[in-house]
């Protein structure tokens, strides 16, 4: 057990502005940002990933932060009890936490296991694959404690492999490196293979994107799979496969996926290799868009065709480039859907709430010249829970009309 890392005593002070919504941070809002906070001498000069103690404009406490003082959000809430010890005994309870929720939900270990702000290790992502963990620490404090948060997370789980997942704009935004590593044990020497929702899926947890799979769409690939019984399936960006293998898993007669990385379609080939399900799979290299318009020109037509894009609009000031390309994706996609076919659409941009995403959508399918009825839709897996209180918690949004 490590000694405490931050003795309330010792820690020092930082203070809210007037200004400041000290109401909404009591309730439970986890952020408090720079043009929130006293920013004198002393406070820019903490460490990025310093704990303090924070208090309102009155110099009542509010509880223990971590700060820094080179992001927009200065400071983060970590416990609400300012007079709570941050060691490796306060991390195991919170892994403890979310773990008994993963094992109320799922019972194989491959899920997302810490959330961040809504499993309380704000910016901390871990996703679990068997006896191997991968960490994205996206906040400073997170990166600095890094080996007590690796050694609960092994002593909560009993994982023996540990990978740090260092690349991304949000550590780029906290002045984070872009370093990977191994924390503990080894990295595995070939992909993962993954069981869910009936399909295999390979997951590259050293080279592939953010932690090698994406566990968040799980539901709506079960969605989408039981209106894929017998039918003629597209998987746009695919990735390793997520919504096509699922398809092929619960009966599609066919499926094709979609994606820019050739890296990612090999491995969604080994997944429909893995699930027996080759024969009916098919994989296309390319620019989404530029292929969306040649399987037009082709006369292409697919039952279902699902469309999961990376986010186009991960910052506000990107938001309305952002729409148009959801706009311009469904207005692509729209076409090659058969009548009464299925399209799914999808979003992973928190800067674009779920009224403009659907606006945006169904002003590309207006514009291809279709009609629709909107028959579900889908939120991430309640292994990704949302904090009420942060509205960028509940980033992903999925669509399903028929046309």
């Amino acid at each position: 057990m490590t000694a405490p890392l931050s003795p309330s005593a010792s820690l020092p002070t930082i203070r809210l502005m007037p200004k400041a919504n000290a109401r909404a941070i009591r309730h439970g809002f986890p952020w408090v940002y720079a043009n929130e906070l006293v920013t004198d001498r002393r406070t820019r000069g903490l460490a990025p990933g310093s704990l303090a103690r924070l208090e309102d404009d009155a110099r009542q406490p509010m509880g223990i932060v971590a700060v820094n003082p080179n992001s927009k959000i200065i400071a983060r809430m970590l416990d609400q009890n300012a007079d709570a010890v941050i060691d490796q005994s306060w991390i195991e309870a919170h892994i403890a936490r979310a773990l008994k929720l993963r094992n109320q939900l799922y019972d194989a270990p491959f899920y997302r296991l810490i959330h961040a702000e809504a499993d309380g290790l704000p910016g901390v992502i871990i996703d679990r694959f068997g006896d191997t963990c991968v960490v994205q620490a996206n906040a400073a404090w997170a990166d600095v404690l890094i080996e007590p948060l690796c050694a609960a997370l092994m002593a909560v789980t009993g994982v023996t492999n540990v990978l740090k997942n260092a690349a991304g704009r949000t550590r780029t935004l906290e002045g984070l490196d872009d370093v990977s590593l191994v924390l503990a044990g080894s990295s595995p020497e070939a992909a993962i293979a993954v069981p869910m929702n009936g399909a295999t899926y390979m997951a590259d947890l050293i080279g592939g994107q953010k932690t090698g799979l994406f566990f968040d769409q799980r539901p709506n690939h079960a969605f989408a799979a039981n209106l894929s019984r017998g039918a003629r399936a597209l998987d746009v960006f695919s990735h390793v496969g997520g919504f096509s293998l699922a398809a092929l898993a619960n009966g599609a007669q066919s499926a094709l996926a979609v994606d820019g990385s050739e890296p990612a379609l090999v491995l969604a080939r080994e997944g429909a290799e893995a699930g027996g399900m080759a024969d009916r799979f098919t994989t296309r290299q390319g620019d989404a868009f530029d292929t969306l318009a040649a399987l037009r020109a082709e006369g292409a037509e697919f039952d279902v065709v699902i469309c999961d894009p990376p986010a186009f609009a991960p910052s506000r000031q990107s938001a309305e480039a952002g729409l148009r390309a959801y706009e311009r994706i469904a207005r692509l996609a729209a076409p090659l859907v058969a009548e009464n076919g299925i399209l799914g659409l999808c979003s992973c941009s928190h800067a674009v709430d779920l009224t403009q995403f659907r606006t945006a959508s169904v002003r590309g399918i207006g514009r291809a010249g279709r009609r629709a009825m909107l028959l579900h839709t889908g939120f991430a897996g309640p292994d990704h829970p949302q904090l009420p209180q942060l509205a960028e918690s509940g980033y992903l949004k999925s669509m399903f009309f028929r046309l």
